[in-house]
């Protein structure tokens, strides 16, 4: 590989940082979900100020397993208060069942009581057990006033759910080869305006300084994304690719970085999707097999199944040339 051809068109260009730094020497900047390779020590162990991100940013599992926890918790402490004040402070327990059956009895009047709910059979009575009971339905109207802004916060919160190839390749294109990979939309909605930005991110020689430089598409935007979409990085004598070879590529560390960003036609709100290709995620010589076919109905089909479908047999060595000078030698 001309190595030269990174820092030539380093010079001639300015450095386009994406906010990373040029002093990161870790491998990967980029997780495959988009979120960064990196770790933060120092941060305090509870910041009040997280509370609602990471509440609406968790996953559903986790979401649905600590509200109930919450909800069983409070319960089993005022149902412990109700416990300790004297289960005969409430009206409708029969006072010669057991104490579990009458800890129990305490508890389910609490969960009527925090859902102000209140079937009636069982009632607070006296000043006490009056008061602690409406602690306890202002605290619950609370509560779930919070749940239901949280479960629409999660709801409402545009997220794109964009499938890529688990690959990039390296594939002929036109009179000489292309950096390619594809992608699609997961949802029925519709994506309007979407535009792709492509960054490659290597180690400049002989340093342990990390550059950044934006990639030229054959096409960086599309109005309408009802299908998929393979993006292509033209591998010319422009391109800091030119010339290189796997492992030119493995021993720079390249990292391609992508950022897409789209008009979200149900939410009405723009939407970011972010993923990156490491050095070793990068095939050489494949080819991406077609998505589509047709009905007899002449409808068009798109099986999302086959977005990593790649052809067996290696279309050219592992050193990027024009076809052109190929034929040549």
């Amino acid at each position: 590989m001309n190595k030269n051809n990174f820092f030539r068109r380093k010079q001639s260009n300015p450095n386009e940082d994406l906010g990373f730094g040029t002093k990161v020497t870790a491998d990967r900047i980029m997780n495959k979900d988009g979120s960064f390779f990196m770790e933060r020590v120092g941060d305090a162990k509870f910041q009040y100020f997280e509370i609602y991100h990471n509440l609406i940013t968790m996953s559903w599992p986790k979401f649905l397993t600590l509200l109930v926890s919450a909800y069983f918790c409070s319960n089993l402490l005022f149902a412990i208060i109700y416990f300790i004040i004297g289960v005969e402070h409430l009206t409708g327990i029969d006072m010669q069942m057991g104490n579990f059956n009458k800890f129990m009895e305490a508890f389910f009047f609490s969960s009527q009581t925090l859902t102000t709910v209140g079937f009636g059979r069982i009632a607070p009575m006296g000043t006490i057990t009056s008061i602690v009971a409406a602690v306890e339905s202002m605290l619950g109207v609370l509560a779930f006033a919070i749940a239901t802004g949280l479960l629409y916060g999660r709801f409402s919160r545009p997220m794109a759910k964009l499938l890529y190839s688990k690959n990039a390749i390296i594939a002929p294109f036109k009179n000489g080869t292309g950096l390619m990979f594809r992608l699609t939309n997961l949802r029925h909605n519709q994506l309007i305006e979407v535009e792709m930005n492509v960054t490659i991110a290597y180690f400049e020689k002989e340093s342990t300084n990390r550059a950044f430089e934006r990639l030229k598409l054959e096409r960086d935007k599309v109005s309408l994304f009802p299908t998929s979409w393979t993006i292509v990085h033209p591998i010319d004598e422009e391109s800091p690719l030119y010339g290189a070879d796997q492992n030119d590529l493995k021993d720079m560390k390249i990292e391609i970085i992508i950022l897409l960003k789209a008009f979200d036609d149900t939410f009405s709100q723009t939407i970011y999707s972010r993923t990156s290709f490491h050095s070793n995620e990068i095939l050489w010589g494949k080819k991406f097999l077609p998505m589509f076919s047709v009905k007899p109905s002449g409808q068009t089909v798109l099986d999302i199944r086959k977005i990593d479908l790649l052809e067996d047999k290696e279309i050219f060595s592992n050193k990027i040339v024009s076809i052109d000078q190929e034929n040549s030698n």
